[in-house]
């Protein structure tokens, strides 16, 4: 019966001649039309509040990262790469760096990494991104549990927030806290660095290890004028990106001690991190910290001109804007989030807005702030026409 069953079943398979399995096998990726297509992205990527992740690269950029070396980073390394994990190491104070594919991976990594042999547990922000937006990665990888806590201040996590949720000693109904991870900047609010090296005090006092989600650092580099190595030195370990503010296509760094790095680029491979001609991700990533990390003061200016005019307008801003993010509460002028995300979606050129945040990055045009801030006023208008708020 089985024979049978394999003679059928070979009978039904037609031979092909070599030429036409090749024809089968292409494909073209590129749209006869994608400069015009590619310009269209960039314009609406150019009025998109919704985060800093959909910026896209420039043709500088690409045409910078064909330049780089064709290196195979899993067998010997890549040069060019290498020549970026070097700097990268030395920008923040730390003994070696590793290229990875996204800020996710980076923080587990570190996770991963810092903690041996469960149980244990980590304590983060409960608005972090470890915690909310990970997947569940630390408890699927490492078998971690989160200690997630809201900061007393509304702002960030200091110690007085931490310290009587770490879990220390031997109690066997506890899971012993082995790491603290905070980030710099969450939702565009920058860590006082005298509240992160208290932080780091204690838990170094107390044989707990401190990693940093700094998938937006450069903000707060900018804005407070502090070193990069010295926003990192409380810490044991940071991932810091580069598709974000920066612009990159794809790209994170990883940082910590040699035998830290080591041990994680172990575990990048068993995560299936391992890339091969990463030379020309470490190119974009080169050119994005030479040309686009010195656009971030504008940003930071755009995004509280937008803040101003919100406040103009009425408008509660629920903290001040202190980097990129504006977060706003519209139903001070009679006006709910949904409105304003579905009138900004209609317009002529649409405008891409998610909920109370607006997040400006280095393709924010002036015109679309200018734009957003005259539609806000013209729903205010229109609730005052008709009587809703007077």
């Amino acid at each position: 019966m089985l024979c049978n069953h394999t003679t059928i079943l070979q009978s039904s398979i037609r031979m092909a001649s070599l030429e036409s399995i090749i024809n089968q096998v292409k494909v073209d990726v590129v749209s006869p039309t994608y400069e015009h297509d590619n310009a269209k992205q960039l314009d609406i990527v150019s009025r998109s509040f919704v985060s800093d992740t959909i910026t896209v690269p420039t043709k500088e950029m690409y045409e910078y990262a064909t330049k780089t070396s064709l290196g195979d980073d899993v067998y010997g390394g890549d040069p060019s790469t290498q020549a970026l994990e070097t700097h990268i190491a030395q920008l923040t104070g730390k003994e070696a760096a590793l290229l990875v594919t996204s800020g996710t991976m980076g923080n587990q990594l570190a996770i991963r990494t810092h903690l041996h042999q469960p149980p244990f547990s980590v304590i983060c922000d409960v608005h972090s991104h470890i915690n909310k937006y990970e997947a569940g990665g630390a408890a699927t990888h490492t078998g971690a549990q989160l200690i997630a806590i809201a900061p007393s201040n509304g702002h960030h996590l200091r110690l007085t927030d931490i310290e009587p949720q770490v879990v220390l000693g031997d109690d066997i109904h506890c899971a012993p806290t082995r790491l603290i991870c905070l980030e710099n900047t969450l939702h565009g609010l920058i860590s006082p660095h005298g509240d992160v090296i208290e932080i780091s005090e204690f838990a170094h006092k107390n044989n707990i290890l401190m990693h940093l989600d700094g998938a937006r650092l450069w903000h707060a580099a900018v804005e407070t004028k502090t070193r990069i190595s010295d926003l990192c030195a409380p810490f044991d370990s940071v991932s810091i990106c580069f598709s974000k503010g920066l612009g990159a296509p794809i790209g994170t760094c990883l940082v910590g001690s040699k035998a830290f790095i080591q041990k994680a680029r172990w575990f990048r491979k068993a995560f299936g991190g391992g890339m091969r001609q990463t030379g020309i991700i470490a190119g974009a990533m080169a050119y994005a910290l030479a040309n686009n990390f010195p656009q971030i003061p504008r940003v930071h200016a755009l995004a509280k001109r937008l803040q101003l005019g919100l406040e103009n307008l009425g408008v509660r801003i629920i903290c001040p804007t202190e980097t990129c993010m504006v977060l706003y509460d519209p139903s001070s002028i009679g006006i709910t989030c949904q409105e304003i995300e579905e009138s900004a979606a209609a317009l002529p050129r649409p405008i891409a807005i998610t909920g109370p945040r607006l997040v400006v990055h280095i393709q924010t045009t002036n015109e679309a702030v200018d734009d957003l801030l005259t539609l806000v006023r013209t729903l205010k208008d229109r609730k005052a026409k008709d009587g809703i708020i007077h």
